[in-house]
């Protein structure tokens, strides 16, 4: 049985995912916040399972979404072409947002449940007696597992008498704060640092005052995942390190030109001082830095070999320091997808040569 698990991008959503990567082998999971992208990733999975799992017992896992009329009738017409083209696909949603109310009233496959959040309904789906997919399922875990499943529930449902309560909400700012990994570039390392958090969580959730020891020991578990060398420092200095690391193994599909000079494109990364002045330190062939917001603001960086000040009164009317400028585009329009970042950088640059 292959996976395909689309779920949401807060503590709710990886909560669904933290489940079923213990339950199935390679799963393919996405990451979506509402409106544009889950219409692209419901896109891109559909193309995934049709180009790749042709001859597998595929099942599409949908969490902590809900879908627009609109959009669950599409989908539900894409995997009955799949399955009258041969595909052997089960389609599973599982929500608690009651604007989902009818959808799940028209299709069996969109359960609804506005009682439990999104990871309770997950854990209770796959630990049923009957279920099909992974009997063994409850050999994967303990009571500290359930335990926090049941904080996931507290916060996300907003039960604050909960005993787990306290212990949730610290969960839910480490997840929403987890921003030392882009997710919009690298949502394969965001994911497995968001499932270390987790895991991080899991170990301290029996102690005495769980949600003060987490609380206080959030940097070293995000040491322990960020920290790529031996060496102690702060963590903006490790995770920069680890940023520029991740970026130079990626660097061939984000690199950019204006003409003699190559410089790199970042997406949503944000306060981009240290991690572009330490790229352009460790990579002295690429001239400049732009990250650009989902918002269309964008800041450039420079080691001395362009004056980014003037690229940026030439794009679109931005300024700054030669080293250090900003802009912002008006005609840009939210992606979801890199690539499409890319593209629209990349002809801004091409008409200011």
């Amino acid at each position: 049985m292959q996976l395909v698990h689309i779920s949401h991008t807060d503590l709710d959503g990886y909560g669904c995912q933290y489940i079923t990567k213990r339950i199935f082998k390679d799963p393919v999971f996405y990451n979506a916040n509402y409106g544009l992208e889950v219409k692209i990733f419901l896109k891109d999975a559909l193309s995934t399972i049709r180009e790749t799992y042709k001859d597998t017992e595929v099942l599409l896992l949908i969490t902590d979404l809900n879908l627009t009329s609109d959009e669950a009738k599409q989908l539900n017409r894409d995997i009955n072409h799949l399955k009258n083209d041969g595909y052997n696909i089960e389609l599973q949603l599982l929500d608690h947002h009651g604007t989902g109310k009818k959808s799940a009233e028209k299709f069996d496959w969109y359960f609804l449940d506005t009682k439990r959040s999104a990871t309770k309904i997950t854990f209770d789906y796959f630990n049923q007696d009957n279920n099909k997919y992974n009997l063994e399922f409850k050999d994967t875990y303990d009571g500290n597992f359930v335990d926090l499943i049941d904080a996931i529930n507290a916060v996300d449902i907003w039960l604050d008498e909960d005993p787990l309560f306290e212990f949730g909400k610290v969960c839910l700012t480490m997840i929403s704060k987890s921003y030392e990994i882009n997710n919009l570039i690298f949502p394969l390392q965001s994911r497995a640092y968001k499932f270390h958090l987790l895991d991080g969580a899991l170990s301290y959730i029996s102690k005495e005052n769980a949600h003060i020891s987490l609380d206080e020991n959030l940097y070293h578990i995000k040491k322990e995942f960020l920290n790529i060398t031996d060496k102690n420092d702060t963590i903006d200095n490790i995770s920069s390190t680890y940023l520029v690391h991740s970026l130079e193994s990626k660097k061939d599909d984000m690199t950019i030109f204006y003409n003699d000079h190559k410089g790199l494109l970042t997406y949503g990364l944000g306060s981009i001082s240290i991690p572009a002045n330490a790229f352009l330190k460790a990579n002295p062939d690429f001239h400049f830095f732009i990250d650009i917001s989902k918002r269309g603001r964008s800041g450039l960086r420079a080691n001395n070999e362009l004056d980014v000040s003037v690229l940026a009164q030439k794009l679109c009317g931005g300024g700054g320091h030669p080293n250090a400028s900003g802009m912002a585009f008006t005609d840009f329009k939210e992606q979801a997808l890199y690539q499409k970042v890319r593209e629209f950088m990349q002809l801004k640059l091409d008409s200011c040569i």
